[in-house]
């Protein structure tokens, strides 16, 4: 075995030009999956804590005739005195934060132009408020006193040029069905470097919220961050008890989920196909090499060497290409992941429906995948060289030493 292994390296040595851009061409179709594998999960992660740090939470707790797709103000659709229940909440271990929000539904006009936007009325002391504090443009963050200031994301100040300090009028719709209009100043601009949730976020002070909105004392939910959202569970067992609805992080990010499952299986065909190509070009390089070398092999067959131990010989060849490719795929993946992972590529506003996506996209490559990918790109490669092989092997001796003619 040692040595058709030696034979198999003066073989590959013979065109070494030939031979390099054959595990190149391997080793970029490596390292260009393994920037696949890794971008996916890493914006299927980002996505989901940008859900869950801004919208969902691990568990949001609700009236139970609650409907997520509709801003209702109705009062059977709020929670009374969400701040006692929120302090419950607060009370079990796995909890790190539980607040109360006021979603409403309203227009936001200044001088000639307007736009909807969606309002959040947030407790301004709450840690579940770290995502706006840490944003801030310009301006000051909110004061639970302020009955007059608001926050807007920054695409929306700079699609209505607005800066902290204007005045801007409020339309918002209230619980009895009517619509209230009020002036605001704009207390700052905030990013979540999530334009497609900045676009049309509004926050106000929870009590101001209710107020305008005619919802008193109610709130829409309690939003909910744990210590480890793996403890979900254990959380929602405990609140069960309770005449309310409970959902988790899982449940409300459904969608998210199943856009995952959907992204896995169109990568496996874009992987298949990546993988094709670069096997096409190990088969193309082992069957010149078997045009080449007829002679020789017609010469191996005559004093021989079976066709087992020929085949055996290509297959190596093909081996050691696999290894050169895994090599450099590695090597040339590694650099690309890890500008991906630490400075990642910037897309923008390119929002999804039901998912929140941010300006920028990074990687996160997993040791499973790794290894799973670099197991396939040999074990593809390995395939590739089986024509060749066979090809090899059955060259008849008489015919090959006379050039295969």
């Amino acid at each position: 075995m040692t040595q058709l292994f030696k034979m198999a390296i003066r073989d590959l040595g013979r065109n070494r030009r030939r031979s390099f851009f054959s595990a190149l061409a391997l080793g970029m179709g490596l390292a260009l999956l393994l920037l696949m594998a890794s971008v996916i999960k890493g914006e299927m992660r980002g996505s989901m804590e940008s859900s869950i740090r801004l919208q969902s939470g691990h568990i949001q707790v609700r009236a139970p005739s609650y409907d997520e797709d509709k801003t209702s103000l109705a009062w059977e659709d709020l929670i009374d005195n969400p701040d006692q229940i929120a302090a419950q909440i607060r009370s079990l271990a796995p909890v790190k934060v539980a607040t109360p929000r006021l979603f409403a539904s309203g227009i936001l006009a200044t001088g000639d132009e307007s736009v909807g936007v969606r309002i959040i009325g947030i407790d301004p002391s709450s840690e579940a408020n770290a995502p706006f504090q840490e944003g801030m443009l310009s301006g000051e963050f909110l004061s639970a006193g302020d009955r007059q200031g608001i926050l807007i994301g920054q695409p929306l100040a700079e699609k209505l040029n607005l800066a902290a300090g204007d005045q801007i009028d409020l339309l918002v719709n209230t619980s009895n069905g009517d619509v209230d209009q009020q002036p605001f100043t704009i207390r700052g601009i905030y990013t979540t470097h999530t334009p497609g949730y900045d676009q049309n976020t509004l926050l106000m002070p929870l009590g101001k919220a209710q107020a305008i909105a005619g919802a008193e004392n109610h709130a829409s939910i309690i939003f909910v961050l744990l210590q480890n959202r793996d403890q979900a569970a254990s959380v929602m067992a405990a609140l069960q008890s309770s005449p309310f609805q409970i959902e988790d992080w899982q449940q409300m990010n459904g969608i998210l989920a199943q856009t995952e499952q959907m992204s896995q299986a169109y990568m496996v065909v874009l992987y298949l196909i990546v993988l094709a190509i670069t096997a096409s070009v190990i088969v193309n390089t082992l069957v010149m090499s078997v045009f080449e070398r007829t002679r020789e092999i017609g010469i191996l067959a005559a004093i021989g060497m079976k066709s087992s131990r020929i085949m055996v010989m290509f297959f190596a060849e093909s081996g050691l290409l696999a290894l050169g490719g895994i090599v450099l795929g590695l090597a040339l993946g590694g650099l690309l992941v890890a500008y991906a992972t630490q400075v990642g590529f910037y897309i923008g506003n390119m929002g999804v429906t039901g998912i929140l996506m941010g300006e920028r996209i990074y990687a996160e490559l997993t040791l499973g995948d790794t290894v799973s990918l670099t197991i396939t790109a040999f074990v593809v490669t390995l395939l590739a060289g089986l024509y060749p092989a066979i090809l090899a092997a059955r060259l008849e001796p008489v015919q090959a030493l006379r050039g295969g003619k």
